[in-house]
């Protein structure tokens, strides 16, 4: 139901639908959080609301997470947290692909493939980047990349779940930079894929 997504998370995130008020954006954040002082999240691999490339996806053998970039976040920040969710899987609660944090307050990136400092357990319970995989005719799935500037740092030791994360950014949320990445298996994708030889 799309009243449950507030307006301004609609305006940020765009094409809403009713799973994005489940994201934990919409929990913590708030319409001046959101690119507060600039603050904003991009990936040399794709642009906002573009599609995965399948070498990121459950559809690539060596799949590895994508290359992502981040401006300096408000002052104050202490340390900065990475949580990708699916908002669009038939789940109370969306898909998690990755939770990270310890990432250096500043502008800054993870590199292709890099292994981030802390990294929690996503939706299997495992911690790692949980490889895209929507069902084939399922439609085109959301994978919004949300990054957390906090006012404290986490002591959360690797392994947490997102709840217990989420529990402990409560309240210390001083800025959010959003990126969503879409991915479908359909006919069409599954066409391009036999007519790619890498």
């Amino acid at each position: 139901m799309l009243e449950h997504v507030p307006a301004w998370l609609g305006r940020a995130l765009g094409n809403v639908r009713a799973g994005h008020g489940k994201l934990a954006v919409a929990r913590l954040g708030d319409e001046g959080l959101i690119g507060r002082d600039g603050f904003a999240l991009s990936s040399a691999a794709f642009t906002h609301g573009e599609a995965l490339d399948p070498c990121f996806t459950a559809d690539e053998e060596d799949a590895v997470a994508p290359p992502l970039e981040w401006t300096e976040p408000p002052a104050g920040t202490q340390d900065m947290v990475l949580l990708v969710e699916d908002p669009d899987a038939p789940a109370p609660q969306p898909f998690c692909h990755w939770l990270v944090w310890g990432l250096a307050p500043g502008a800054g990136q993870l590199l292709e493939g890099e292994t981030p400092p802390r990294v929690g357990k996503n939706s299997y319970g495992n911690s790692e980047w949980l490889l895209p995989d929507p069902p084939t005719g399922h439609g085109s799935h959301d994978y919004v990349f949300q990054l957390f500037a906090l006012d404290l740092p986490l002591t959360q030791m690797p392994g947490a779940t997102r709840d217990e994360v989420l529990a402990a950014m409560d309240g210390h949320v001083l800025a959010v930079a959003t990126l969503t990445g879409t991915y479908s298996r359909d006919a069409d994708a599954e066409a391009w894929d036999e007519g790619d030889d890498g």
